[in-house]
């Protein structure tokens, strides 16, 4: 029996991920879901009261509010990405409990497994070691709230689910240098040095750290046929179950833009996690999800969207 939601609050609504989803709700449901998405700047969900107002009637919740950023960001912000992770989870889901919500489903992190998983991970693997020192604080933040998610299930037999997203892109992502993923990174400073006609841009790390990417739409979609069809208490992934090294992604954005100088690597700065892909069979096998969109085609369409947004002026 799938489920049917009436009132969800959207946390992270207004991000990246959460605008796609939002659209995939209204393509599955239509306009009869009533959807709460916080955007007032008082809407702080490390506040428990800001918590209980915004969960009157509400039904379900979809958590997807996080502080996050690339390397760099998460390097020099490593307290408040702990801090601030956790604390909106905790307070938002003991919250729902009291709150009679039925489901609530968080969208956890890829950067909460061991530095040195087994690849492809699996989720049993989860808690076989550290995550990746320059995101610990991040992925460490948002695994307790799968600590949280199961005790609350076990006490309370309460339906909270937990997935884990791998690196996604896609149109709307965030181009903002300072806090930006490696693909919006990428294609950033591609564009700038092509339009500039720089002979080079400096690309950090050595290249050789793979990663496995999940276009946004897709993942929204994993997220609303998780909320339908999935009521356990195991993690689930959700990716492509693929990977490519850094520098095979570098030299295809690098096609797609048209920029024609050369890279330099920078070892001095980090690689992060060494490698990164998932096993996604339990996603299929739970409720039936599995990534359509082809790679390169996803990468087009980001680019496109970007180059647009900057000849609007809005990046």
């Amino acid at each position: 029996m799938t489920y049917q939601p009436t009132v969800i609050l959207l946390t992270g609504g207004a991000g990246f991920l959460g605008r796609h989803v939002e659209e995939e709700i209204r393509k599955r449901w239509g306009a009869s879901i009533s959807i709460i998405v916080p955007k007032r700047p008082g809407d702080d969900l490390r506040d428990r009261a800001t918590c209980e107002r915004l969960l009157q009637g509400v039904d379900t919740v979809i958590h997807l509010a996080a502080r996050v950023g690339g390397i760099g960001y998460n390097q020099e912000h490593p307290a408040e990405l702990f801090y601030d992770n956790a604390m909106m989870g905790i307070q938002l889901m003991d919250a729902a409990y009291r709150h009679g919500v039925k489901k609530f489903l968080i969208a956890g992190t890829v950067c909460a497994y061991p530095k040195f998983t087994p690849v492809p991970f699996r989720e049993d693997d989860l808690w076989n070691g550290y995550p990746e020192e320059t995101n610990a604080p991040y992925g460490l933040a948002k695994r307790m709230l799968l600590v949280q998610a199961q005790a609350y299930r076990k006490q309370y037999g309460w339906n909270a689910i937990y997935l884990l997203p791998v690196n996604l892109y896609g149109p709307e992502d965030e181009f903002d240098p300072a806090s930006s993923h490696v693909i919006p990174a990428l294609i950033r400073k591609m564009v700038e040095a092509r339009e500039a006609h720089e002979p080079f841009v400096e690309l950090w790390g050595t290249g050789k750290a793979s990663r496995d990417f999940c276009f946004v739409r897709d993942a929204a979609e994993a997220l609303v046929l998780a909320l339908e069809r999935y009521d356990g208490a195991d993690p689930v992934n959700v990716g492509n179950g693929s990977e490519i090294p850094i520098r095979e992604l570098a030299q295809i954005i690098k096609r797609l833009v048209g920029y024609e100088g050369e890279f330099r690597w920078n070892p001095e700065k980090p690689d992060g996690q060494p490698r990164r892909s998932l096993d996604v069979s339990r996603a299929e096998r739970f409720f039936g999800f599995r990534a359509s969109t082809p790679f390169e085609e996803g990468l087009r369409e980001t680019i496109s969207w970007f180059e647009q947004a900057r000849t609007q002026g809005l990046i």
